[in-house]
């Protein structure tokens, strides 16, 4: 979700409709009552007057921002699939773990009732034949109780006082929160934390307190494009070496299956030997992370390189061996049918 586009969207709705009603607002009373600051408003304003809104400024104690006498709203410029593109834009149970559900379902009928009749009926009906489910398979999402006030204090510009749980202790920060993001169901903020910038999961903020004051500079930063790289630079991070496996041809069919999509975006496939195994090099993580990665093809993958990744692939099978392997005597029946139900499942899983 677009989250500083549908904000921004909703502002200048506002703008546009809070003219026409009032006739005319200074851009204090506006950022005022919007909760943004005095540029926000300025750029857009810009926005909507080179959008073609007839939208003009006067001086003095009565000044402010006016329409051109008897300019209405109309949306009878956009196309029929333009139209249908917004509804399927809407993401009404992520706004609702905002805060924004109701705000959402409002804007969306009062767009829905501005729309020309002609192509009223397919843009109401995209939200009966499109669905957007977030998580991953078996995953749930996440629904932070603290999101609605976060939502508040990112759109308020307002400082935070967080106490938050990491993966090494439990710490109290005080941020500039810049922005909200939805990623694979999990909930994420992107503040700064005094000069840095970082990412904290919503789900491990404890405690949460709004903070007198606004913050600054929150125009200036670019959250999709952070983001972007945030989540180039992790990739990279978590995959910092590389290792060479060969794989038989069901290996390599399981690869997107079994296998993070960085590692497979970024591996390098041969040629098919005579036995049909292909030499594959990619991405990988430390050794230990890796090893048990790479276990996930079974007989069907053959460990070629770095040595420590080897050995610890290695050492794993032995302590499984030992494991599964004292005091049993398998009977040649019992291991024909492990044979067999390993066929089966390699068949019912392969793409």
């Amino acid at each position: 979700m677009d989250y500083t586009w549908n904000m921004r969207a909703s502002r200048l709705l506002f703008i546009l409709t809070t003219l026409q009603a009032r006739g005319h607002a200074t851009a204090r009373a506006l950022a005022d009552e919007y909760g943004v600051s005095l540029r926000t408003i300025y750029r857009d304003v810009d926005a909507l007057s080179a959008a073609g809104i007839p939208i003009y400024s006067e001086r003095g104690n009565l000044g402010g921002y006016r329409l051109l006498d008897g300019y209405r709203t109309r949306l009878n410029g956009m196309s029929a699939l333009e139209a249908e593109a917004l509804f399927l834009g809407g993401l009404s149970g992520q706004a609702a773990e905002l805060g924004l559900g109701a705000a959402c379902a409002s804007a969306r009928d009062k767009l829905l009732a501005a729309l020309p009749a002609e192509i009223r009926e397919g843009a109401g009906r995209m939200r009966l034949r499109f669905h957007l489910d977030v998580p991953g398979w078996f995953d749930a999402s996440e629904r932070p109780a603290c999101l609605p006030r976060l939502a508040e204090a990112v759109w308020g510009e307002r400082p935070i006082r967080i106490r938050y749980r990491s993966w090494k202790a439990e710490k109290e920060r005080v941020l500039d929160p810049l922005g909200i993001v939805l990623k694979g169901g999990a909930w994420y903020l992107v503040a700064r934390a005094g000069t840095d910038v970082r990412t904290y999961r919503v789900s491990r903020i404890l405690e949460l307190t709004l903070l007198d004051g606004r913050v600054d500079h929150v125009d200036d930063f670019d959250l999709p494009a952070y983001w972007a790289e945030n989540a180039r630079r992790f990739a990279q991070e978590q995959h910092p070496e590389r290792a060479s496996v060969r794989l038989s041809p069901w290996g390599v069919k399981m690869m997107e299956a079994f296998l993070p999509p960085f590692a497979v975006a970024h591996a390098t496939i041969g040629e098919a030997a005579e036995d049909g195994w292909r030499t594959v090099v990619l991405p990988v993580g430390p050794v230990h992370h890796a090893a048990y990665e790479l276990l996930r093809f079974g007989a069907h993958a053959d460990v070629l390189a770095p040595e420590a990744l080897r050995i610890q692939v290695a050492r794993i099978v032995s302590l499984l061996a030992k494991t599964y392997t004292t005091n049993l005597h398998t009977p040649a029946d019992d291991a024909d049918a492990v044979l067999a139900a390993e066929a089966a499942w390699e068949h019912a899983c392969a793409p």
